[in-house]
């Protein structure tokens, strides 16, 4: 390009030159006319000198674009010549890889072909021992079931059975080594707890009695109660709704009736009626409201010193009423509110050994059994009953929860009811607590031995200490040890399902083997 412009630029100054040499011939005169062409001539050479000169450089400077072009060309060949040359080498290197890979693959298959034939010769020779194996153990089973009599769907079965009998001894010595790390553990902390509860606790243990018998200063007085053809009497049982037995028992009257709270309204009424010797259907009316209000004021003293004593706070007016109705309701001659109040101390003293919230555990102990007071009023178990007072009276979910399961009518979930199931025991439990019919205490003993007895492998039974013990003794060629541990289980399972009672009963598995000999001469 730079050549090419040289050229025009030459060009140009030639044509100038003429132009102008021209213009010059024109206005000047003829005259002048040879100087100007020299002139002119000699501008002429000089573009031509310069013509030359700038096309000589030109080429020049051509030849040395066009050398420099051609090295570079060369110096890119030589570097593409040798970057073929290396991805050759290393073509040929893949290559001879490859070949290599073939040979080691050929090498594995004639190798593996060389395999499967040999263990298609092993399998078929194995084939043939297995067909004379099975032959062989059914010529033993077969001589087996003739020695000893049995088929074979017999001996399995017998083989079963005996590892049946192993499994289960190995589970009952399981069970047992179990029981014993737990018991090791967890009796010496309950005893250390029930036992400073205990301690800690100084309740008065003499429990009241509901009375059910008024006194008489003298046989007269019966006349004066029934009434001119029995209206005073009538008026008397209408106005408490209870049943008054006048009969041949002397200088006293029978007050008969489910409401204990109506009970003692009638024995006060009739008290003080005695008292004022004024017994006529008008004084009546008045005497049993008043007895009613005097009653009604004591039911709320009575809670509220229940409270009061336990530093229970907040409870609502009518759960405090149904607590004081607990003074006039008994359990096996235990008075049921100073046995909600122990339970109560005693719920709280477990609890501060725990580590628990001592207020809310004495809490769910006082109004455990609150149930009681209406039990007669209402159907269903006195725990269910007492929840759905608490829910009511809106106490916390604990509390009713704890109240519910305290007799496992609801599985207990949290060791508050757990605690107020001790506590409860406890309370029940101790000697001199309560008292029991002696019918229903002698069969309750009765149930217990026969329960025992229903096992097989049972020779004798004992209930003692008043029912809070069973001793079983076993047979010891049909009862090992390890079955002794399954057996006491069992047997105390079903004494819960079946029996109703008080606190707990402890079961005891005797057996024992004996060698008897005899040294004669």
């Amino acid at each position: 390009m730079e050549i090419i412009l040289y050229i025009l630029a030459g060009l140009a100054l030639l044509a100038a030159g003429a132009g102008a040499a021209l213009l010059l011939r024109r206005r000047v005169g003829a005259g002048r006319v040879r100087e100007t062409e020299e002139k002119a001539r000699r501008h002429l050479e000089e573009a031509k000198r310069t013509a030359e000169r700038i096309l000589k450089e030109a080429e020049v400077e051509a030849k040395d674009l066009v050398f420099k072009m051609r090295s570079d060309f060369e110096q890119e060949s030589r570097e593409a010549r040798n970057e073929f040359k290396k991805l050759e080498a290393r073509l040929l290197q893949r290559e001879e890889n490859l070949d290599r890979k073939l040979d080691q693959l050929d090498k594995r298959d004639a190798e593996l072909d060389a395999r499967e034939r040999s263990l298609a010769e092993q399998e078929a020779a194995l084939a043939g021992e297995k067909q004379k194996v099975e032959q062989l153990v059914a010529q033993q089973q077969a001589e087996l079931e003739r020695i000893s009599g049995m088929t074979a769907e017999q001996a399995k079965e017998l083989l079963v059975k005996a590892m049946e009998s192993e499994a289960r001894h190995e589970a009952a010595k399981l069970v047992k080594r179990i029981e014993n790390e737990a018991k090791e553990e967890a009796d010496k902390k309950s005893k250390k707890i029930i036992a400073t509860a205990i301690q800690r606790y100084a309740g008065d243990y003499v429990a009241e009695k509901t009375v059910s018998v008024v006194d008489l200063p003298n046989e007269e007085m019966k006349g004066r109660i029934i009434g001119r053809e029995g209206r005073n009497i009538r008026a008397l049982e209408a106005a408490t709704g209870i049943d008054l037995i006048v009969d041949d028992t002397p200088e006293a009257v029978i007050l008969s009736g489910f409401n204990p709270v109506r009970r003692e309204v009638a024995r006060l009424a009739l008290t003080r009626l005695i008292a004022d010797g004024r017994i006529h259907p008008a004084r009546i009316e008045d005497v049993v409201k008043k007895a009613e209000a005097d009653v009604e004021q004591t039911i709320r003293e009575a809670g509220e010193q229940a409270t009061f004593d336990l530093g229970v706070h907040g409870i609502h007016p009518e759960l405090i009423k149904h607590l004081g109705k607990l003074k006039f309701r008994t359990s096996y001659a235990q008075n049921m509110l100073q046995h909600s109040i122990e339970v109560g101390f005693l719920c709280g003293i477990m609890a501060s050994e725990l580590g628990l919230n001592v207020k809310q555990a004495r809490r769910a102990g006082l109004l455990h059994d609150i149930g009681k007071s209406v039990d007669h009023e209402v159907e269903g178990p006195h725990a269910l009953i007492g929840a759905k007072l608490a829910k009511k009276f809106n106490e916390s979910p604990k509390v009713v929860h704890a109240i519910s399961a305290h007799h496992e009518d609801v599985p207990p979930v949290s060791v508050l009811a757990v605690l107020v199931q001790a506590a409860d025991s406890l309370s029940g439990a101790r000697p001199g607590a309560r008292r029991e019919m002696f019918e229903s205490y002698i069969k309750r003993l009765d149930d217990l031995e026969k329960i025992a007895t229903s096992f097989d492998g049972v020779s004798n039974t004992y209930a003692i200490q008043a029912g809070r013990e069973l001793r079983i003794i076993v047979q010891s060629d049909k009862v090992s040890d390890d079955d002794s541990v399954l057996l006491c289980r069992d047997v105390t399972k079903k004494i819960e399902e079946n029996l109703t009672f008080p606190g707990q009963i402890r079961v005891t598995v005797i057996r024992e083997t004996r060698a008897v000999g005899y040294a004669t001469k």
